[in-house]
């Protein structure tokens, strides 16, 4: 379908502006700009009954408390192409899980690149999981973008080391260290998220890592069966579509239990917008609802 209007005039208001893309403005700049748009585009802080700072497992972490939440998490990886990103510009989506699902969220602040290039976003993520399956007794792991791409591959690692995980849920993931898919063609300019971006991304992240190894491409992986059911979410104008997509059918041909979503006419990043995308609050709701049945209704998808 056509690009959702109030996304549409999102994009078309950051270009009169003269916005630019991240890899054109660099690191430090990027990193500021995604935090400092977090409230204004989500629209609001949600409360919740606290919020505090912890040691995940030696990662630093924030977990937000609802009411009734405290023996239920989910682990949140924040998205931002393990490049940028923070505790600062996921905490107004963070703060809506929370009070939406009535679990705590904890929220990783895992290492960035060109920093800490791969693996160390991953350990940490693993890291914070691991301690969060010690700390409450039903855990879910989710991210949105290179999030999501963290929580696959945390999801696959948690099976094979026998961690319990009730439910991924994955964002708009990034799943493929590769660029030849269709909603690459269709979408790569003029949506937000850049082809150039995503390169820019992947080269400051994975370096010398190879695309075929499991941990840099979850889609690549060769047995995904018995990992933890999970939730999709996919956006029609996103260049990652194709490749969560994917994701979502490799999952259930493995016998995964998969409800898989697209977000028609809807662009990628948009669950952090819903202070300008209404239909970005829809989507939100149903990964809250997903975590809260998983954790505490211990229902199917």
């Amino acid at each position: 379908m056509p690009l959702d209007p109030q996304a549409r005039a999102w994009l078309d208001a950051a270009a009169a502006a003269g916005g630019r893309p991240y890899h054109e403005v660099g690191v430090e700049e990027a990193r500021r700009l995604i935090d400092a748009n977090a409230v204004e585009l989500f629209g609001g802080l949600e409360e919740v009954d606290a919020i505090e700072e912890v040691d995940a497992g030696g990662v630093t972490a924030r977990a937000y408390r609802p009411s009734g939440g405290e023996d239920q998490a989910l682990v949140w990886l924040h998205g931002g192409g393990w490049v940028i990103g923070s505790l600062g510009s996921h905490d107004p989506l963070c703060r809506a899980l929370a009070a939406r699902s009535g679990c705590t969220v904890v929220a990783v602040d895992y290492r960035l690149a060109p920093e800490h290039p791969h693996p160390a976003a991953l350990e940490d993520a693993w890291a914070a999981t691991a301690w969060a399956t010690e700390s409450f007794g039903r855990v879910a792991v989710g991210g949105d973008s290179a999030g999501g791409h963290l929580a696959a591959v945390v999801a696959r690692r948690a099976r094979d080391r026998r961690l319990p995980i009730a439910l991924q849920a994955l964002v708009v993931p990034v799943t493929d260290y590769s660029f030849d898919t269709a909603s690459y063609a269709e979408n790569g300019s003029g949506y937000a998220l850049e082809r150039q971006t995503m390169e820019w991304f992947w080269g400051l992240y994975a370096r010398d890592a190879s695309p075929d190894d499991p941990d840099v491409s979850p889609l690549r992986a060769s047995d995904l069966t018995g990992v933890a059911p999970a939730l999709v979410l996919t956006a029609e104008h996103d260049p990652l579509r194709d490749e969560g997509e994917a994701y979502a059918t490799k999952l259930r041909e493995s016998g995964v239990e998969v409800a898989h979503v697209r977000v028609d006419g809807m662009v990628h990043g948009f669950l952090r917008m819903p202070g300008i995308i209404d239909r970005a609050d829809g989507a939100i709701d149903l990964v809250a609802y997903a975590v809260h049945a998983a954790l505490t209704m211990r229902e199917a998808l």
